[in-house]
């Protein structure tokens, strides 16, 4: 069974909280699944409303002026029946609606319901939704699933991944017999992904034709979302940049280079559709950092950027079945350093890390680049035999002005330490959590 961790969240707030929900993501990475799984388990009574299925409910929202009005119109277009201090509504693809932030602090006032809001980011701007006012709308971010997801939905025993974060945090070396088959499950996820559909089909029926189907249908669907809601040249620009993602991540310098959408092209020009694409969900983007120091942020250069998909499943596809094949049998002969670099990239954007990569001439280029319990981190991602070739992790640990005290290699070998470095099994990337809780402090 796929288990996802936002559905804890969703449930505290079923259990706790007493404001709106917005539960946001791009198409296909499970939300609506979860959240009706959720408000199943704790036996809530509850309405769910798509707009994009049922559109004429669309006018009845807005022409919704009081909740009085609202339970009063859905009632009649739906034969429910509303049971106040209970009933929670829950409206999918919120984004057709979007009118619905200036009534959500009203709603929410009154109290006589509780409403879970859902929508996807692409193509559409949710960012009105986000300007509710403090206090009567919490959101809760969804992707695809990531490497401790998918073990799990794959069989993994919680016994074995808890050994596994022990060997993460104290530095051991993980049993041989674990460690091959923890590379087994990362080899698999580079070509299946965390699309929920894709994980369902692998774990169900085990067949790749059929998750190779899927995976086609969803970057389909992806380029018909550009072309629906953005203007003709904006969305050619979008399809463009999605299809050079791939051949951007195939270079060794994988900053992604706008001349090869068109001869002369700056980024000035095409710097929104970067935006657009990332908070669409379909895309991370990895700005370069123009020193290793906190914070990184401030350092930030927008302008040069590597750009990975949003899942490493979709990414493996678009190369093709023969590179899917070699990554199955854990062929390390041919350039797999983007794929790999993709999967680590998801793992930090998913576990809420801004990742940023590094490069001048005297240390070189650090892949990536993160603050990691308060300190800088360097990161570097290895996909072949040769792992202990790193010139710029190591000058900059050595560089004394960036005072970097530690610096992670990941690739296939099994845990290793040398003084500063650490050699981590790639599928340990999973456990790169920012965990540094901030002090509740006294009134003054």
């Amino acid at each position: 069974m796929i288990k996802r961790l936002a559905e804890k969240k969703i449930t505290d707030w079923i259990t706790k909280s007493k404001n709106a929900l917005l539960v946001s993501g791009a198409r296909q990475v499970g939300k609506t699944f979860s959240i009706r799984r959720c408000l199943r388990q704790q036996n809530c009574d509850y309405l769910e409303i798509n707009l994009i299925e049922k559109p004429e409910l669309v006018e009845v929202i807005n022409k919704s002026s009081s909740i009085k009005d609202l339970v009063l119109n859905l009632s009649a277009a739906t034969d429910y029946s509303f049971v106040k201090g209970k009933t929670i509504i829950f409206i999918d693809e919120i984004q057709e609606a979007k009118d619905v932030v200036t009534k959500i602090k009203f709603w929410v006032d009154e109290g006589s319901y509780r409403f879970i809001l859902s929508g996807s980011l692409l193509g559409v701007e949710l960012n009105s939704l986000r300007s509710a006012p403090v206090g009567y709308l919490e959101e809760i971010k969804m992707f695809p699933l990531n490497f401790e997801e998918f073990i799990k939905a794959s069989g993994l025993t919680n016994e074995i991944f808890d050994y596994l974060k022990n060997c993460f945090i104290n530095k051991t070396t993980v049993s041989d017999l674990i460690h091959n088959k923890l590379l087994q499950h990362f080899q698999r996820y580079l070509v299946i992904g965390g699309m929920p559909a894709a994980v369902k089909e692998y774990i169900e029926t085990g067949d790749m034709n059929r998750v190779f189907d899927i995976h086609q249908n969803i970057i389909e669907l992806y380029k018909k979302d550009f072309t629906k809601y953005e203007k003709q040249e904006k969305k050619l620009m979008l399809i463009s940049i999605y299809k050079q993602i791939p051949s951007q991540l195939l270079k060794q310098n994988k900053r992604f280079c706008y001349a090869d959408i068109k001869k002369g092209l700056r980024f000035e020009r095409i710097e929104n559709s970067f935006l657009w694409l990332e908070s669409a969900g379909v895309a991370i983007s990895v700005y370069n950092a123009t020193q290793p120091k906190l914070s990184l942020n401030q350092n930030a250069k927008s302008s040069l950027l590597k750009l990975y998909l949003s899942d490493v499943g979709l990414l493996s596809h678009l190369y093709g079945k023969s590179t899917q094949m070699n990554l199955l049998l854990g062929n390390d002969k041919i350039n797999m350093g983007g794929i790999y670099e993709n999967a680590v990239a998801q793992e930090l954007n998913t576990n809420g890390l801004r990742a940023y990569f590094f490069n001048n001439h005297k240390i070189g280029e650090l892949d990536f680049v993160i603050e990691f319990q308060g300190k800088i981190l360097p990161i570097e991602v290895k996909s072949g035999k040769g792992y202990y070739v790193h010139s710029a992790i190591s000058n900059a640990l050595a560089e004394k002005d960036y005072n970097i005290k530690d610096g992670f290699v990941f690739s296939n070998s099994n845990l290793k330490i040398n003084e500063k470095l650490t050699y981590y099994p790639v599928y340990m990337c999973t456990f790169i959590k920012d965990d540094i809780e901030l002090p509740v402090l006294p009134l003054l």
